[in-house]
């Protein structure tokens, strides 16, 4: 794997966790501790990303 598709595929994952968590925090019934969870992810992803970028 290349490292442009890497971080393709690392930007889409942080995509896909911003969506989730977005839609979560709309829902009254949302699991706290999953959308903490996700956001802990998020920020890695974007870590990584900002690392592999520089």
């Amino acid at each position: 794997m290349s490292l442009a598709s890497h971080l393709q595929e690392l930007r889409r994952k942080h995509q896909n966790l911003s969506t989730m968590v977005e839609d979560a925090q709309r829902s009254p019934a949302s699991d706290d501790l999953k959308v903490a969870e996700w956001k802990k992810q998020k920020m890695k992803l974007k870590e990584e990303i900002t690392r592999l970028s520089q």
